[in-house]
C-alpha cells in the first residue's frame, strides 16, 4: 500500500483503518459473492448484424446513416465505453489505497475482473451494430488510455467516498444510455452493466457507513471534499465538455440526476445530514454539503429552464416550417387548376 497517498486521524494510521474495517470488507465481499449473476459478455452481441469494416478485410466503411443510436447516445455510449477502458489505472487507484493484502486485495481483484467484462461487452455491441465511428473511437481509446487516470484522493475516506458517489453515478448513466438508445440489445447490455455498477455501489456504500462510525468528522470532511469537486472518471476524454453537454441535453445524465439519483440518496441511506456525534469539523462539512446541493439543484432548475425555452423555439420552428410547406404546396396546386 502507498501510505504516502494517506491521511487520517490523529493516533489512526492507514494501515489501522484498514485493519479494523478489514472484517467489514470480508463480510461484504461474501454478500457481494453470494449476489453477483454471472454472465457472458459474447451472449449479449447480435453479432448476426455485423458485418466487415474497410481495411484489411475490404469491408464497407462507417457512416453515420448506419447507425441505429441517435446523436447524443452515441456520445453516451462512447464515453462509457471509454471511461471503461481505462480500467489500469482504476486498477492502480484502489490497489493503492486498499492494497492487495487479506479480504482487500481480494475485493481489488475480484472488482476488477467484473470490470473488464463491460468494455469486452459494450465494444463488441458497438462493432456489431455500428453504433459509433470505430475509428474515432480507437483514436480516442489510445489517447485516454495513454493519458491514465489519477483520482488524487488524499485518504482511504476520501477514496472510498469517491468510489462510492463514481459507481452510482455510473450506474445512472450506463442505464439512462440504455433507455435512450432505441433498440433492444443495446438497452438489454446497458441494463446488464449498471446492474453491476449498483452491486459495486452497494459494497463501498456499506464500508462508508462503517467509516462513518468510526470517524465520523473525518469521514463526513471527506465525503464533503469529494461532493463538492465531484467530476466523473471519464472527464480526461477527448471532447469531454462537448460531449457532457449533448448527453446532459438528451437527459441521459445531467445535473438534476446526478442531484437527485445520486448525492440524496447516498445522504439519506448514510444518514450523513441526520447524524448527532459530530464535532465542529463534521458540522462544517456537513453545511458545506448542504449549501451545495442547494447551489446545484438550483443550477439544474436553471438549466431546465433553458433548455425548455430551447425546446419551444425549436418546435415553433418546425411547426412555422410545415406551415410554409403546406402553404406552398397549396398554392402550387391552385397555380396548377389555373
Amino acid at each position: 500500500m502507498n501510505d504516502r497517498r494517506i491521511s487520517t486521524p490523529p493516533g489512526r494510521g492507514p494501515a489501522d483503518l484498514l485493519r479494523e474495517l478489514e472484517p467489514s470488507v470480508a463480510g461484504y465481499l461474501d454478500r457481494h459473492l453470494s449476489t453477483a449473476v454471472e454472465w457472458f459478455p459474447h451472449q449479449y452481441v447480435p453479432w448476426n448484424a455485423a458485418r466487415d469494416f474497410d481495411g484489411p478485410l475490404d469491408g464497407e466503411p462507417w457512416h453515420p446513416v448506419q447507425s441505429p443510436l441517435a446523436p447524443a447516445v452515441r456520445d453516451a455510449m462512447l464515453v462509457n465505453l471509454l471511461t471503461e477502458d481505462n480500467l489500469p489505472s482504476y486498477h492502480h487507484e484502489i490497489a493503492s489505497c486498499f492494497g492487495r493484502d487479506t479480504a482487500w486485495g481480494t475485493w481489488v481483484h475480484r472488482w476488477t475482473a467484473e470490470e473488464g467484462r463491460h468494455a469486452d461487452a459494450l465494444r463488441a455491441y458497438l462493432h456489431a451494430v455500428r453504433g459509433v465511428d470505430p475509428v474515432e473511437l480507437e483514436r480516442a481509446r489510445m489517447v485516454h488510455v495513454s493519458t491514465g487516470y489519477s483520482s488524487a484522493q488524499p485518504s482511504l475516506a476520501h477514496g472510498l467516498a469517491y468510489v462510492t458517489i463514481q459507481e452510482l453515478a455510473t450506474r445512472e448513466a450506463h442505464r439512462n444510455a440504455g433507455q435512450a438508445c432505441g433498440e433492444p440489445d443495446g438497452a438489454r447490455l446497458m441494463s446488464r452493466i449498471a446492474a453491476d455498477e449498483n452491486l459495486h455501489m452497494v459494497f463501498y456504500r456499506a464500508l462508508c457507513a462503517d467509516l462513518l462510525d468510526l470517524t465520523p468528522d473525518e469521514f463526513t470532511a471527506a465525503f464533503a471534499d469529494v461532493v463538492c469537486d465531484f467530476r466523473m472518471p471519464g472527464h480526461g476524454i477527448p471532447g469531454f465538455e462537448a460531449r457532457a453537454a449533448r448527453i446532459a441535453a438528451a437527459g441521459i445524465y445531467d445535473l438534476t440526476i446526478h442531484h437527485q439519483h445520486v448525492l440524496l440518496p447516498l445522504l439519506r441511506t448514510l444518514r450523513v445530514m441526520e447524524r448527532t456525534d459530530l464535532g465542529a469539523r463534521g458540522e462544517q462539512a456537513r453545511d458545506r454539503i448542504g449549501r451545495h446541493l442547494e447551489a446545484l439543484a438550483d443550477k439544474a432548475r436553471r438549466l431546465e429552464e433553458l433548455r425548455g425555452r430551447m425546446r419551444r423555439r425549436q418546435q415553433h420552428t418546425t411547426r412555422e416550417g410545415l406551415a410554409q410547406s403546406t402553404s406552398g404546396e397549396s398554392d402550387s396546386r391552385e397555380g396548377v387548376r389555373r
